[in-house]
């Protein structure tokens, strides 16, 4: 189940040992809270690693304990540009202020040799689980999976963070990485053999020159370059005490700037070899032994971190980044024990076996240059794995590469089955639903539509819109719990069919054409967000209580972000403060567009207000689960849009008055609001489009209906030339947005969240826009009757209008459009 942290410490080894008081004195004059006048002082050696040494200190007064971390330089000679414990500090301290990035917070940098013999760093002290084997033992197969996918997600986080806004865009040199890795690490393997103790492998020599003449080219520009770790691999990671869940990596040694990608195959080294020594040779790893059951395969690990980080597959050059991490690696372990030999290496017999390790590892990279294939040719769909590949349309998506996008069997079935449920009972209802949203009884829910859910759900269309690999961890998360959501096929679908997000553009189309359609399949937002953000961050208990009911369809929820009083296209405006009172939070402020919040069904409100107002600006935001029906919270009135109130949905101002919340509804922590605003962009990001795209096929329809049965000056409105013109442009118009909005739903599938945006902008600013012009059109082809509650046009017209605004200003979507095209152009 992994080693606690606190569990992997030994005595200080006699080569490393430390003048206690000196460093005594100097925490206690730079750490903040540090005991002056405490009772006990002792420090301990974390035994695993063989790189800078690592200590743990504890300091005691009275019943307090209070723990921390000390890195250090090892003693003696030492090779040019190792053991930087200063560039480590600088990038955990760059990491820790500016971003998400799970990393420990650190303290104080002493770079003064007489203190305690070399330079260190303190930084705090992680209580949770290390995972020494990457096999996992004695941990159950379904958080194996789950263990696997956090590191995944937090590799990916790392390789997101923004260099240059965070400070450390001169943290290295960005051009030729692999280049000057390559030349660097065979000067030091060269460095630790040069006596001749240990001995020379000429296979290293022909490891070098192949790895020299297949670089791959976007290395010398270094335009993809971004932070590396350079030593990322699972013991490395500290995970939650009990949650599958990354909380700090650890051991910045070898980061720089560079290839990334060059992190991800040393990541990946276990599917290939086992360092572990066996009878002295090198073990084999998990594509020879066989995978231990619940551990992703190699390509089903490469496709979460691709799809997280927004990385290409990178089969062409999978062969030298395995490679190079190999070479790399020999070169480390023959300077581990080079410095065995020498008496100054950290990690005892471990740090002995370091020169058989770096043999057998040039070998085992040679060999893995001879392989025929090593990855499969294209990216798979998250949650899918090699051996589940039946056909190359399953790998590559929707899109067959020619610029055409083509539905699947799969989509097409759903798709059929879709239009026939909307004919036989979405159609029909409408005027019922607008006579009741219209009425003094409007704020009820009209019975049909409850009924209608239910039959959605039977006939598997209901919650399309969960991706595959949400719907995995929340069956994984919930275990047997699970089993208690329905039955039968009703049980099957709540989780819905693990549809990608091109795949769902075509059914979300479909229900854009009604207003009333997305809330029957339970497709409806901001429940969607909202389920979305509990699949992707929720525990265990804010799953039972709050996602359950949502998937089942028996509450709603809404969303409090946007305020009054700023301007909230800038969220780090808000205002609203959420502040920890014992085992409470107390929230007070005034909330306003929060959709859903009408509703007789909404009973959850996902809040995002501020925890700490002196952290800096993306950290001061956090997210929480609440009861609407805690006292304290005032729905003021329901605000309308262009008239329209959208009963009995609706969207209110709300003032939250000393609202007290349990603290285990905050979501993944304090200060992880933004990262959350994120992941809830995932999936719904284009959702609002894909709607707007039927909205418009919705007002072609009627437009083109009307053009045909209505006559003025003698002839139909068809037979003028001026509405063909008109109308031609509109199907013009259509078409081309459908086609921006499949191609931001293919890229946000391929290539991630970050290397989607600008098409996802591009999409989200023409979506609202040309259905605007289509139903406008719509409603002039419809004279007075479009401008009223006799069609639907109005109401249609009325929520396109909103999304320019709702779903983030056209102006911000342009502004990241622009600055996207000028890096191109600098490029």
């Amino acid at each position: 189940m992994g080693s606690r942290t606190a569990d992997l410490v030994t005595q200080v080894q006699a080569a490393h040992s430390l003048d206690l008081d000196a460093l005594r004195r100097y925490a206690a004059a730079n750490i903040p809270g540090f005991p002056v006048f405490s009772s006990n002082f002792s420090v301990s050696q974390f035994g695993h690693g063989q790189s800078n040494p690592t200590f743990l200190m504890e300091v005691s007064s009275g019943e307090s304990v209070k723990r921390y971390v000390l890195r250090k330089k090892p003693p003696g000679k030492l090779l040019e540009s190792a053991h930087a414990v200063e560039r480590e500090f600088q990038v955990l301290r760059a990491l820790g202020e500016h971003t998400q990035v799970p990393v420990p917070r650190v303290f104080c940098l002493c770079t003064d040799p007489s203190v305690i013999g070399t330079a260190f760093y303190i930084m705090e002290f992680l209580e949770g689980r290390i995972f020494l084997d990457p096999k996992l033992p004695g941990v159950a197969p379904k958080r194996r999976k789950l263990i696997y996918r956090a590191t995944a997600m937090a590799l990916a986080s790392l390789h997101s963070a923004d260099i240059d806004a965070i400070g450390l865009g001169k943290y290295g040199r960005r051009d030729n990485y692999c280049k000057r890795q390559i030349e660097r690490w065979f000067k030091q393997y060269l460095a630790s053999t040069s006596e001749g103790k240990p001995e020379r492998n000429p296979k290293m020599f022909e490891l070098v020159d192949w790895l020299q003449q297949h670089i791959p080219p976007e290395d010398s520009s270094g335009v993809t370059a971004g932070l590396v770790h350079g030593d990322f691999r699972i013991d490395n990671l500290v995970f939650h005490p009990s949650e599958d869940r990354v909380i700090g990596i650890l051991d910045w040694e070898l980061s720089t700037l560079g290839n990334q990608m060059c992190d991800v195959a040393y990541n990946c080294m276990p599917y290939i070899v086992n360092v572990q020594l066996e009878n002295n040779r090198l073990g084999d790893g998990f594509e020879v032994t066989g995978i231990p059951e619940g551990i992703p395969s190699q390509a089903a690990y490469l496709t979460e971190y691709c799809y997280a980080s927004g990385k290409p597959w990178p089969v062409a050059e999978w062969k030298f980044y395995v490679a190079f991490s190999l070479f790399r690696g020999a070169s480390i372990y023959i300077g581990v024990y080079n410095r065995w030999l020498m008496g100054n290496a950290s990690g005892g017999k471990r740090a002995q076996n370091a020169g058989a390790q770096a043999n057998a590892l040039i070998d085992a990279a040679l060999a893995f240059i001879a392989r025929k294939t090593v990855l499969p040719e294209r990216l798979l769909s998250v949650g899918q794995d090699a051996k589940h590949v039946r056909n190359e349309s399953e790998v590559q998506g929707l899109s067959d590469g020619r610029g055409r996008f083509v539905p699947n069997e799969k989509v097409l079935e759903l798709r059929n089955r879709l239009i026939k449920f909307m004919e036989d009972h979405i159609y029909p209802m409408e005027t019922e639903f607008y006579k009741l949203a219209h009425s003094t009884s409007r704020w009820t829910v009209h019975p049909e539509e409850e009924r209608l859910k239910e039959v959605a759900k039977k006939e598997g269309l209901w919650n399309l819109w969960i991706p595959f690999d949400s719907a995995t961890r929340a069956r994984e998360l919930l275990s047997n719990d699970y089993k208690s959501i329905g039955s039968g096929n009703s049980s099957d679908c709540l989780l819905g069919v693990g549809l990608s997000n091109l795949e769902y553009a075509y059914l979300c189309e479909i229900m854009g054409r009604s207003i009333w359609a997305p809330q029957v399949f339970n497709c409806g937002a901001p429940d969607t967000g909202n389920m979305e953000v509990l699949l992707r961050y929720g525990n265990k208990e804010q799953l039972c209580e709050w996602l359950i009911p949502l998937l089942e369809g028996k509450i709603r929820s809404g969303f409090a972000m946007t305020e009054p009083q700023v301007a909230s296209s800038d969220a780090t405006n808000i205002e609203c403060s959420i502040k920890r009172h014992g085992d409470s939070y107390i929230i007070n402020g005034t909330k306003w567009w929060t959709s859903g919040a009408m509703d007789p069904r909404c009973r959850l409100l996902i809040v995002m207000g501020k925890t700490d107002f002196t952290a800096p600006k993306h950290k001061q935001q956090s997210m929480i689960l609440v009861d609407i029906q805690t006292p304290g919270i005032i729905i003021k009135r329901p605000l309308t849009v262009f008239g329209f109130d959208d009963a009995p949905h609706g969207h209110a101002e709300i003032l939250f008055e000393n609202v007290h919340v349990p603290a285990k509804n905050i979501l993944l922590g304090e200060g992880r609001g933004f990262e959350i605003a994120q992941g809830r962009l995932g999936p719904g990001r284009l959702h609002h489009c894909m709607r707007l795209i039927g909205a418009a096929e919705c007002g072609m329809e009627l437009m083109v209906r009307r053009a045909l049965n209505r006559k003025a000056f003698g002839k139909f409105i068809a037979q003028h030339g001026s509405f063909l013109s008109d109308m031609a442009q509109c199907r013009i118009e259509l078409e081309r947005t459908r086609l921006l909005v499949l191609e931001a739903a293919d890229q946000l599938d391929r290539l991630g969240n970050k290397k989607a945006r600008g098409t996802i902008a591009m999409a989200k600013v023409a979506a609202p826009n040309m259905a605007l012009k289509v139903l406008d059109m719509a409603m002039q082809v419809h004279g007075g009757a479009g401008l009223s509650s006799d069609t639907v046009l109005a109401h249609l017209w009325a929520t396109a209008r909103t999304l320019r605004i709702a779903d983030g200003p056209d102006e911000v979507h342009l502004g990241t459009i622009a600055k996207l095209e000028l890096q191109r152009a600098k490029l």
